[in-house]
């Protein structure tokens, strides 16, 4: 397999569904676990990531991966290289082999392949001007201080474990793209207070920086007693008060609305964003920037579980997909675009 090519595991996923694909990924291994199989046979289950997708490989104890399993470490940076298909299992790979990653290699897998960080630079450079383009002051130096301060970190952080944008970055993709439409629908909906809508974007997940952030040389979204016992939601009220905080609001005495006002509506929306107490919000959504945050969210959480099941589900009949359990569908292939006739 001298000639395989480096691949990411999103493009595994959906190049591996019509047929098998000799390649190679660099990943981290993010789990080891040893079980038993119901013929009582210990097989490896093995979890690798990567900066946009993670993949479960599974080595039986008649096989020379089992061998190589035994000698592997949580947190190791490899290259494992086989004959990728999908399966029953998900995406599987026959006869795989594992090197450590070099020096340089390391850095090129978490710096992201180059459109990985096109997008990156181009949703912090679009989430950085829509805040400078803030009137009020209050929330424009709010959300400053917060880039400033935690920049790195929110350039990290994943938006969720499992369902959406669950990868190394992905709450900064997730962000950037509720900005973008709450932006663009508060000129549908000019009622809206755009400044307060887009900040309540910015700040409705900012508790995962806490909740799920990989490592700076990670891939793994760890869980941490912080985010166990408290959540996001308290985490990101607690991250908007403890910078309002440093604000000059002596500065601010006389501007309308009063800033207390302006602080409580920002807190309602990070509280109710989940939209309903069953979902984890404290209270629903009392006002209209808060109801247009929780549609957004859920809205860009739906579309990216959808196109992710185009990429990675199988398909089980022409034009539909495996059924995605967090949507409860099976995804049917959207329409193509309308392209006229030249004749």
């Amino acid at each position: 397999m001298a000639d395989s090519v480096q691949k990411t595991i999103s493009q595994l996923h959906k190049e591996a569904r019509d047929g098998a694909v000799g390649a190679r990924v660099h990943v981290q291994v993010e789990g080891l676990l040893c079980k038993e199989a119901r013929n009582g046979k210990p097989f490896w289950e093995v979890k690798l990531r990567d900066g946009g997708d993670a993949m479960t490989l599974k080595a039986w104890n008649d096989s020379p991966q089992f061998t190589v399993c035994q000698g592997l470490q949580g947190g190791e940076l490899v290259e494992v290289e086989g004959e990728f298909s999908v399966g029953g299992y998900g995406l599987e790979a026959q006869n795989w082999r594992v090197r450590n990653l070099s020096e340089e290699e390391t850095g090129a897998l978490f710096a992201g392949d180059e459109a990985a960080r096109v997008i990156a630079e181009a949703d912090f450079a679009l989430v950085t001007e829509l805040v400078g383009s803030f009137s009020d002051p209050r929330l424009k130096g709010l959300a400053e201080v917060f880039l400033e301060e935690f920049g790195a970190r929110f350039r990290r952080a994943a938006a969720a474990r499992f369902n959406h944008h669950a990868f190394r970055g992905g709450l900064l993709r997730h962000t950037a793209q509720m900005m973008a439409a709450a932006d663009a629908l508060c000129v549908v909906y000019p009622r809206l207070h755009r400044d307060l809508l887009l900040a309540g974007v910015l700040f409705h997940d900012s508790g995962k920086l806490w909740e799920m952030c990989p490592a700076e040389t990670g891939f793994e979204i760890p869980r941490v007693a912080h985010g166990e016992l408290l959540g996001h939601i308290p985490i990101g009220i607690e991250v908007v008060n403890a910078l309002w905080r440093k604000l000059p609001l002596t500065d601010w005495k006389e501007l309308a609305p009063g800033s207390e006002d302006v602080r409580l509506h920002l807190l309602h929306l990070i509280a109710a964003h989940h939209g309903e107490l069953a979902f984890g919000s404290p209270v629903q959504p009392k006002t209209p920037e808060a109801m247009a945050l929780h549609y957004i969210d859920n809205l860009d959480a739906r579309l990216e579980m959808v196109f992710g099941a185009y990429d990675k589900q199988p398909e089980i009949a022409p034009g539909i997909f495996e059924r995605v359990r967090a949507l409860n569908v099976s995804p049917v292939r959207p329409l193509r675009g309308f392209a006229a006739s030249d004749k």
